[in-house]
């Protein structure tokens, strides 16, 4: 969730730093800072709230280095305040750490620590590594921080710079993303690819485990037990655009408007002009296939939802049982995972701690583990058996759009796939969805045309204090993620529910004017939506309906439709949630809410 950013070059640090973590805000944030060395000393500035407190009181400030760490903090262990933000420091000040991740055994070290007479000033976990390797700093302070990570137990990326090694900058990473980026006489760290991109595009991902001692014209790369490494360079392929607004007023606004060109992405290098799927390098057999009894689909927030028709399409096209459950949840229950098993996983970012540790308890029990994700080189698309790119390009707004659509298409092609490869579905049911998805990219960009319906239905909801959303089988999983998305970005009180079980307790809440979003796009379930739609009308409620062209009668029972162009039932989520999407966003601006990060939210969340 945290931000790291770190440089050694020749040029002066501080706005490196900033330009940096501005890049990383939409990982969420209560506080930032820096630590730069010049002068032979470690000069600190750190502050609660946005990188604007920071950037003002430095602005007069005589920060002058060439060596420097940056971070950004949600807060962990101790509230968001001046003195709980990062970088911290030793006693004396002369060594400096930015810390992402949590130190699972920091109460016990800080116990040790106090009694050999170590002073703590902070809440934070982070404060007991900076004096850790004070304790076994001998004036090398790459030997120090080895022997510091080797007492510690948890998750953690690390920046370190020191006054007393000022031609240096050391970076370890274990269970949180860290990667270095390799410039020509000036070299970086950062939690993740675009807050150096304006400077290299060249880097080093770092594997679980491994360190990079940063010099100006030299990076060395080892195990933190000292033993050499030596990694190949990733190039970075896309723009410094791509991670910019381009002219909208959100990241979330823009990101919606690019799931036409993120759909055809991920689709086009997977089905060749003959309309056959290739899963990239995931090779799975028919013997493998029949082996397998048991389909477990793991996720978090948004992926969950997603993943949940990943269920629908390979229990009717593969012919297989499937679990999908959050991962959050999933490991403290009865896990029924062997050999027979597969697994699985979905994250935008790779890096969702309660999914990679879902992940890491299938494979100790001998499952297999697909991944799909977004992030090249990110830890689960690292530990998997097998990676599914969804390439839908970085997404920046913490509420997830294109990451849910090209998840939605990832999981139909891998579902089809499986289901050739075993001989279970028809070939008119292969090319129905096929066909279904080569149109999914025009499809999205007819509905992005029909914004000023959505604007006007927002106008008639934003003020309300309650939403309700309802559908039948598809249609009820893409309404929870419409809900998810109004929630986490307007702050409305909102919940979806299967529509059959309105009379079952909810239909109570209803009452004049009450706003309720109806998905009625299933065919075979559209004169129960209809009917659920005049249940709720009868108690006053103000209906949204979503339905498909040509059933027009919706009209007479909703106040207001929406309709998505003819698709089959399967594929209707990635064209009903466009408006959700745009439904959410204008609420949210009419409310004034800060629509790219919302309270209390980060974009990626690395840990439990």
């Amino acid at each position: 969730m945290c931000g790291i950013v770190g440089y050694i070059g020749n040029r002066n640090v501080a706005e490196i730093l900033i330009e940096g973590l501005e890049k990383l805000e939409y990982r969420g944030y209560d506080s930032a800072g820096i630590a730069v060395l010049g002068n032979d000393e470690v000069k600190v500035k750190k502050y609660k709230g946005r990188l604007s407190v920071l950037r003002e009181n430095i602005q007069n400030e005589d920060i002058n280095g060439t060596i420097g760490i940056g971070h950004t903090r949600w807060a962990t262990h101790g509230e968001p305040s001046d003195v709980n933000s990062h970088p911290h420091t030793n006693s004396t000040g002369s060594i400096a750490v930015v810390h992402n991740g949590i130190i699972e055994n920091y109460m016990k070290i800080k116990q040790q620590l106090q009694e050999k007479g170590y002073k703590f000033v902070s809440e934070t976990d982070t404060e007991v590594i900076s004096h850790l390797i004070d304790y076994h700093f001998e004036g090398d302070l790459v030997e120090a921080v080895k022997k510091a990570v080797a007492d510690l137990e948890g998750a953690y990326a690390l920046g370190v710079i020191n006054k007393d090694n000022p031609d240096r900058l050391v970076a370890v990473r274990k269970d949180s993303p860290l990667i270095v980026g390799v410039g020509e006489g000036e070299n970086f760290i950062a939690s993740d690819i675009p807050a150096i991109l304006k400077h290299t595009r060249k880097v080093y991902i770092l594997e679980d485990g491994e360190m990079a001692i940063l010099e100006k014209d030299k990076i060395e790369l080892m195990k933190t037990d000292g033993t050499p490494i030596k990694k190949d360079v990733y190039v970075v392929n896309w723009d410094v655009e791509a991670a910019e607004k381009g002219g909208y007023d959100h990241f979330m606004l823009k990101e919606i408007y690019e799931q036409p060109k993120a759909i055809r992405d991920t689709l086009s290098p997977r089905v060749n002009n003959e309309n056959e799927i290739r899963l990239d390098d995931i090779s799975i057999t028919k013997e493998e296939l029949d082996r397998i009894n048991r389909v477990y689909i793991i996720a978090c927030g948004t992926a969950y939802h997603a993943g949940l028709l990943g269920k629908i399409l390979i229990e009717k096209y593969v012919n297989v049982p499937v679990i999908a459950d959050v991962a959050s949840e999933f490991r403290y229950g009865n896990t029924f995972i062997d050999e027979n098993t597969l697994m699985i996983v979905v994250s935008q970012s790779g890096e969702t701690a309660d999914t990679l540790a879902a992940l890491r308890l299938a494979k100790e029990k001998g499952a297999r583990v697909i991944a799909v994700t977004n992030v090249v080189g990110s830890t689960i698309s690292r530990e998997a058996d097998d990676v599914f790119y969804t390439w839908a390009g970085p997404e920046i707004a913490v509420a997830s759009t294109k990451a849910y659509t090209t998840q939605l298409v990832s999981l139909a092609l891998i579902a089809m796939q499986m289901a050739t490869i075993k001989g279970t579905i028809t070939e008119e049911d292969y090319s129905g969805i096929l066909n279904g998805l080569n149109k999914l990219s025009k499809q999205v960009k007819s509905l992005l045309e029909k914004e000023d319906l959505v604007k006007e239905a927002a106008k008639e909801i934003y003020n309300a204090e309650h939403i309700f959303y309802i559908g039948r089988g598809i249609d009820y999983d893409v309404a929870r993620e419409g809900a998810l998305k109004l929630k986490e970005i307007s702050y409305i009180h909102c919940e979806a529910m299967p529509a059959g079980e309105l009379k079952h307790g909810t239909i109570a809440l209803i009452e004049e004017g009450t706003p309720v979003i109806a998905v009625a796009t299933q065919e075979h379930l559209y004169e129960k939506m209809v009917s659920n739609i005049k249940e709720v009308k009868a108690r006053g409620a103000y209906v949204i309906a979503l339905a498909k062209e040509g059933n027009e009668d919706i009209e007479e029972t909703a106040d207001s439709v929406i309709y998505i162009p003819e698709v089959i039932d399967e594929l209707t989520s990635v064209l009903n949630v466009i408006p959700l999407q745009l439904l959410a966003y204008y609420v949210a601006v009419m409310r004034g809410c800060d629509v790219d990060k919302p309270r209390n939210l980060a974009k990626s969340v690395t840990v439990e």
